[in-house]
């Protein structure tokens, strides 16, 4: 699996590829956005990790505008600017997530590896062979609407009590250390 990195930054790109070869990712880096952006539409990776900053004509917003007019695959933006107008206009212009320098780089990975899981379960269409609906003493979790009811009723949770609850549903009789489950929820 490769992945994208573009960051002016060449110390920051290379301290980001060299924690994802740890997890056997293979890394390309661009230090350009018009570089960055013919490699992201030219090859096939399965995550891109752009800087919203790139001092040139066009920046982080205007690549993952035209990367997504191509592609579906997870965008991260990893910046300085922590406020909330970069982030929604990150997200705007179709990122998958936004991280704010510093950061924790087992937050990255973390992270980098839930959006190409997800993409990958996507673009299989693992998820047809799995049942829609999951059912164990009087609690059912219907997957297709994200709903989940306890003896008829509908109990209403937040995003990461229902990606727990789905983890630990569907692997019965298995016990996870908390690593793991902070791994595949967070």
């Amino acid at each position: 699996m490769k992945i994208l990195i573009i960051d002016m930054d060449r110390k920051m790109a290379q301290y980001e590829s060299d924690c994802l070869k740890t997890f056997r990712y293979d890394c390309d880096i661009s230090e350009s956005g018009q570089e960055g952006l013919k490699m992201a539409v030219d090859n096939d990776y399965c995550c891109i990790i752009l800087e919203t900053d790139l001092n040139s004509a066009i920046d982080g917003f205007l690549i993952c505008s035209q990367i997504r007019k191509q592609k579906n695959i997870p965008i991260i933006f990893i910046s300085d600017c922590g406020n909330e107008s970069a982030k929604i206009r990150a997200f705007g212009v179709g990122a998958d997530d936004y991280i704010t320098k510093p950061f924790s780089i087992s937050e990255m990975v973390a992270r980098v590896k839930t959006h190409i899981s997800r993409y990958k379960t996507l673009r299989s269409g693992s998820d047809a062979v799995k049942p829609e609906i999951i059912e164990i003493r009087g609690l059912k979790v219907d997957k297709g609407s994200r709903r989940v009811f306890s003896d008829g009723k509908e109990v209403i949770m937040t995003v990461k009590e229902y990606d727990l609850r789905l983890i630990l549903l569907e692997n019965p009789n298995i016990v996870f250390n908390k690593e793991v489950l902070f791994d595949r929820v967070w």
